[in-house]
């Protein structure tokens, strides 16, 4: 399977200055694949240790923190040659080495010729509560679940990506190709960006053991809660967690802490919420009242939604038949809204973006604004092919940006100042943008 961080990782490799990489990522989207792959590519040789597989590694991080011990000591546990510049060390599950966590520092200051790459579940969790911990000595990238466009490419549907890399224009796609893309983006919903899951409908394009795949993948994040959350949080974790779809079926999605069981309040339950958060399973858009660069500066943190990693998750979460999602369903209709938002979110994430939303006192609600080079555009996501824009109209009125963006299942096209961004493109976005200000 292709992925896109791929590249990322090999323009860290040829940076002059380069410091340990950690790669972030929730568990199971594919982590120790990539830094593997990306070993097999780059490296005449690497070494791979995984400290959960095997506790007594981290044995060799007790005597010293020298870069000069802990690379002797390696070559000898693993009797293998350790060459700079074409060794590759990967140290796996690092957050259960708090020693080799902290040798990345001395790697960065004393042998910064060394490439060496760190990945870990929970790692996000981990981190924000080790002190000390010298962030400026690595450098952090995050691994999210495959793209709509890495799981094209996975179906080795190379015209389709092809043609769509190569999009110099706005103007509409062949109404073959629409329909074609229509299909996938349709069965990405159901299947998501789990690469186990991608793997399984790949190999036998059953749904019923995608599915089953994803449910056991919800089920090892909920063992994860209970082995490494505080205990006194880990009730209240699974509260917040088995929310999500109930604060999504709502009409406005803002999250609501008396949804999570009657009379719920913040202080009783933002710490699990920041947990889930650190741990890369939620992501959090924050409420946006004024639209000025940078949008950071303005945001509301205490009025927010949150949203999935990955959209396939939701549907098994939510208990989806592949008919339901699959097909039209006017009682599906509603949560369909939600489900096609969360993939939204999900991308603009994937492509860098700060997620953030707007509202104008209950007269008006876009769903994403995004900061894109000196300019904010407002996004309406729509489900359907409904071409009502009352709240474009409204933030169009009091705001006046260059170009407001619908994405929906209609074509590619522009309008005046209205763009029509395929749900299928959303990930190219910012070249999208780009031809659309003539760039």
């Amino acid at each position: 399977m292709k992925r896109k961080i791929l590249k990322k990782l090999y323009d860290w490799k040829n940076q002059l200055k380069r410091k340990p990489l950690i790669l972030m990522g929730a568990r199971q989207v594919g982590k120790t694949f990539v830094l593997k792959k990306f070993g097999e590519q780059e490296y005449s040789n690497t070494i791979y240790l995984n400290f959960e597989n095997n506790p007594l590694l981290c044995k060799l991080f007790d005597a010293s923190l020298d870069p000069k011990i802990i690379l002797k000591s390696l070559t000898i546990e693993t009797n293998s040659e350790i060459i700079k510049g074409k060794t590759l060390l990967i140290f796996d599950e690092i957050q259960e080495c708090p020693n080799a966590l902290n040798s990345l520092k001395y790697f960065c200051e004393n042998a910064p010729e060394q490439h060496i790459v760190a990945a870990g579940s929970l790692l996000g969790v981990k981190l924000a509560h080790v002190k000390g911990f010298p962030v400026g000595k690595v450098q952090f990238m995050t691994l999210y679940p495959m793209s709509f466009l890495e799981f094209l490419d996975a179906l080795k549907e190379i015209r389709l990506k092809n043609f769509i890399d190569k999009l110099k224009y706005i103007e509409s796609l062949p109404p073959n190709l629409h329909a074609k893309l229509l299909t996938y983006f349709k069965e990405y919903l159901f299947v998501g960006g789990m690469p186990e899951a991608v793997a399984e409908y790949i190999d036998s394009e059953n749904l019923n053991k995608v599915r089953e795949i994803q449910s056991n993948i919800l089920n090892a994040y909920s063992l994860d809660f209970a082995k490494h959350a505080p205990k006194e949080h880990i009730m209240k974790i699974n509260q917040v967690w088995n929310s999500i779809p109930n604060q999504l079926a709502k009409e406005n999605k803002k999250f609501i802490y008396s949804a999570i069981r009657t009379g719920g309040r913040a202080k009783e339950f933002e710490v699990a919420l920041q947990w889930l958060i650190e741990a890369g399973l939620i992501l959090k858009t924050a409420l946006i009242s004024t639209p000025k660069i940078p949008l950071s500066a303005y945001a509301n943190m205490k009025a927010f939604k949150i949203y999935l990693v990955d959209v396939g998750l939701l549907g098994a979460m939510s208990h989806l038949s592949a008919k339901t999602l699959l097909h039209d369903n006017e009682l599906f209709q509603e949560f369909r809204g939600a489900i096609v938002e969360n993939y939204v979110a999900q991308e603009l994430v994937h492509s860098s973006y700060s997620l953030f939303y707007w509202t104008s006192e209950g007269k008006a609600e876009l769903d994403f604004i995004i900061e894109h080079e000196e300019f904010i555009y407002p996004l309406e996501v729509k489900s359907g092919n409904s071409s009502k824009k009352k709240s474009l109209k409204v933030y169009n009125d009091t705001y006046h940006p260059k170009i407001l963006i619908r994405s929906s299942p209609m074509n590619l096209r522009k309008d005046g100042n209205i763009l029509n961004c395929p749900l299928y493109l959303i990930e190219k976005l910012q070249s999208i943008l780009n031809l659309g200000q003539g760039h």
